[in-house]
């Protein structure tokens, strides 16, 4: 099963790399040994950046999905359903307007706390709420981030920026290049300490009384998994924009077939992240050729429509 998922992905990557407005000549590529050429350019600044950077994003988004899960112990919460998103774009622009000569590393770090604040508000909204079920937490968590992003959009209004906001929020790859994608990186150590993680994460989801009777802390543990969440929600959005439901449909579908233990499920998830966002970036690219369609829009729809059907499917 393993061998066709890392072959199905392989192919995804191959098919990433020969869709696009400007058509590759692939003999070239051997002509010019030195690194010089049109279609050696294209190749190296523009399609290997791009896969490198749906490759990240998605495995990011789909781990941290999974995290967020095992804290909230609800299938259905991932960071656009839980206020994550909309938090880091309130703190980019609110990074945009106070301290505009900060640069990337300053928006990252405001929407890092942003976001962070935000999911431990969320969380302890959770907590007290004493009648959950399984679309309650969600629901509450699309509310929530309504607000912020109402928040957000009321701010970008009163600082004139809300057409630079709604252009550059919304998640798009066609404009990652060389040099501009590189803090996406910082993924790679998020997943790795997920992995590392994992079964701690996996105890998680057992409740607190279960973690600590187990001798684990509790707090450290969530404090460390939102910690994981904020960094590459910031990064991704940064970056790329907001790409909603990647946590979302990845994970859920992963444990349809092969659980919850997290030290087996988590590559797979990883792998599904990053296959996914491929497939909506490739569809995108098809769809209107020459021309594109965010990956935000697509993968907001495939995402939209599978979270209903799940959610349909946990009521019956």
């Amino acid at each position: 099963m393993r061998l066709r998922w890392c072959l199905g992905f392989a192919l995804l990557c191959l098919a990433s790399l020969l869709v696009g407005a400007r058509q590759i000549a692939w003999p070239q590529l051997w002509a010019f040994s030195g690194g010089s050429g049109d279609a050696w350019l294209t190749l190296t600044a523009s399609r290997l950046p791009r896969l490198a950077a749906l490759v990240l994003t998605g495995a990011g988004l789909a781990v941290c999905g999974v995290i967020l899960q095992q804290i909230v112990r609800n299938k259905f919460v991932e960071p656009g359903t839980s206020g994550g998103l909309d938090a880091a774009k309130l703190g980019i622009l609110i990074a945009m307007t106070l301290v505009p000569s900060a640069g990337a590393p300053g928006r990252m770090a405001l929407a890092l706390l942003f976001c962070f604040a935000s999911s431990l508000l969320y969380v302890a909204i959770i907590a007290r709420i004493r009648f959950k079920n399984t679309v309650l937490v969600p629901v509450i968590g699309l509310m929530y981030g309504s607000v912020l992003s109402a928040v957000a959009e009321f701010y970008a209004y009163r600082n004139n920026i809300l057409q630079s906001m709604q252009g550059w929020l919304l998640g798009d790859f066609s404009r990652i290049v060389q040099g501009h994608y590189e803090m996406l990186y910082i993924i790679l150590p998020v997943v790795a300490l997920a992995y590392l993680y994992a079964q701690r994460f996996t105890v998680l989801g057992m409740g607190e009384e279960m973690a600590t009777s187990l001798g684990m802390g509790y707090a450290a543990a969530a404090t460390l998994g939102l910690v994981l969440v904020a960094v590459t929600v910031s990064a991704t959005v940064i970056a790329v924009g907001a790409i909603p439901f990647v946590g979302l449909v990845v994970p859920q579908l992963v444990a349809l077939y092969k659980g919850d233990h997290l030290a087996r499920t988590l590559p797979l998830v990883a792998l599904g992240g990053a296959s996914l966002l491929l497939v909506c970036d490739i569809t995108g690219r098809l769809l209107i050729y020459p021309f594109e369609v965010p990956i935000g829009l697509t993968a907001g729809a495939l995402g939209g429509v599978v979270f209903l059907v799940l959610i349909l499917r946990g009521r019956r």
